[in-house]
């Protein structure tokens, strides 16, 4: 088991690399074989690829009903986003902060919807929308989405909350200022990458959610709908074309979240060795 500790590649069992590089193959080939053939001058059709063209990305361009979808999807996404945080953050400082009866099963409990299926999630939703005569529209949508990732929203500003230092929140406190302000001027601030890392997250995971948004649908389409109901039909370069756009944006978004996720690590240790650095000058 030691080549499972060494950090040489050389000492690393051909084997395993041939696995890795089988299911990395087996993951990404796929995404690969979409992005190229989004270029294909002869359609989904013909193999190796022929006549590369930007044909079918000029066509997407001017297609009025996909764009429409883009823009209730990025409605929807910003939406949702909102929504999360806003319930999210009171919700983690809840978990780290508050001591009350059921604290544990409230932790479990807000961490559900990351379990249940979307299907649960969305006929629940549309249940609840037809008790209470809410016509389904993009507000429905909208809700539907924020109540399902707030769940993300809580867990990535409690994680952030656990390696926060709570010697400039007391030092705020001893100084004067009130609960209000501290959480504001120094809680926030040092909050400020898991909270943005949370709604990067909450925003790519809106833009692609189709499950609860097929039961909370009216008449106007979000993008992944979209594409579903026009792959009902049959599989166009256009399609390829607008789902390379979304996988190069959810690529972006989500290293854009764990460059932020890093950063918020590598302050925290930075953070840890000054304040050990001081303790140590102080003795």
């Amino acid at each position: 088991m030691e080549f499972l500790l060494s950090t040489d590649p050389a000492n690393v069992p051909r084997w395993l690399m041939l696995h890795a590089i089988a299911v990395f193959s087996f993951l990404y080939l796929p995404i690969a074989v979409l992005i190229l053939y989004s270029f294909n001058g002869q359609g989904v059709g013909g193999f190796p690829p022929h006549h590369l063209t930007l044909n079918w990305y000029r066509i997407l361009f001017a297609d009025g009903p996909i764009w429409d979808s883009v823009l209730n999807s990025l409605q929807v996404a910003f939406a949702a986003m909102a929504i999360s945080l806003i319930f999210g953050v009171p919700a983690a400082l809840a978990l780290d902060r508050a001591h009350f009866p059921g604290k544990a099963f409230f932790r479990r409990l807000v961490l559900l919807p990351l379990i249940l299926p979307g299907i649960i999630t969305g006929l629940s939703l549309l249940m609840l929308f037809n008790i209470t005569g809410t016509k389904l529209s993009l507000i429905t949508i909208m809700l539907g989405h924020g109540t399902a990732l707030i769940s993300v929203a809580t867990t990535e500003v409690f994680a952030g909350l656990q390696k926060l230092d709570r010697a400039q929140e007391e030092a705020s406190l001893d100084l004067g200022a009130n609960y209000w302000q501290t959480f504001w001027r120094i809680t926030v601030p040092n909050l400020k990458l898991s909270i943005i890392g949370a709604a990067l997250l909450i925003f790519t995971l809106s833009m692609d959610e189709i499950a609860v948004s097929f039961f909370l649908i009216g008449r106007d389409n979000t993008l992944p709908l979209e594409i579903w109901g026009r792959l009902r039909r049959g599989i166009t370069p256009e399609i390829n074309a607008v789902s390379t756009i979304i996988f190069a944006f959810s690529l972006i978004t989500i290293v854009l979240w764990y460059s932020l996720r890093r950063r918020s690590a590598l302050g925290t240790d930075v953070g840890m060795e000054l304040v050990e650095s001081s303790n140590r000058d102080a003795n």
